[in-house]
């Protein structure tokens, strides 16, 4: 059982990265590998809905989006770190995830755990998380919680240590993340996919 981990901050060792770490190790308590994949420093190119992963499975540009989609084959869980920039998460990190998703809509991430960590000066924290949440509700993937929204704060690089309750909080959904992908992979093998069995139907406002 793996959990790969998107650092998409630009600052390889900063405050989104000491919480990530945090969560990590507390996987690795639990049994869990992890593989770190740092993202917010990489010169990543937005959807530009070309529609050639409909046909090809995977993104036209060729770049770390498919690396990643290729890990995601094998891995359990999805932890996803962002600091918050203007009440959402970093740019470069939304540019890979639409990227990753969107050209994934045909592949079965049912029940795969999926998991965000917020890092803010002040505020913003939850708006960010709901925007990335939002990925794994799409994708019939279980959003992780913890004793609190997985938010902590901090300004200069370290400083999140500070953030006593921030800090817990990470280790709290370290620990739900482990047991949510254990349990689920148990569930998976007794019951199957609960995924639908039915063609999907897509509709728009006007039809």
């Amino acid at each position: 059982m793996k959990v790969l981990i998107l650092n998409g901050s630009p600052k390889s060792e900063g405050n989104t990265a000491v919480a990530l770490h945090e969560v990590e190790k507390t996987l690795h308590t639990q049994g869990i590998d992890t593989e770190w994949i740092h993202v917010g420093h990489k010169p990543i190119h937005g959807c530009i809905a070309c529609n050639k992963c409909w046909d090809s499975g995977e993104c036209t540009f060729g770049d770390i989006v498919n690396e990643i989609s290729a890990k995601m084959q094998s891995a359990s869980g999805l932890l996803i770190g962002s600091p918050v920039y203007f009440a959402s998460p970093n740019g470069t990190l939304l540019a890979l995830l639409d990227r990753l998703f969107y050209s994934n809509l045909h592949t079965d991430w049912t029940m795969k755990v999926g998991a965000t960590v917020s890092i803010a000066r002040r505020g913003g924290s939850t708006a960010t998380m709901d925007v990335l949440n939002k990925y794994f509700l799409k994708t019939n993937m279980p959003v992780v919680p913890s004793q609190y929204w997985s938010i902590a704060h901090g300004t200069d690089p370290g400083e999140v240590v500070s953030d006593q309750e921030g800090m817990q909080t990470m280790r709290q959904l370290g620990l739900n993340m482990a047991f949510m992908i254990k349990s689920l992979a148990l569930g998976m093998q007794q019951f199957g996919s609960p995924k639908i069995k039915e063609e999907l139907t897509e509709t728009h406002f006007i039809r």
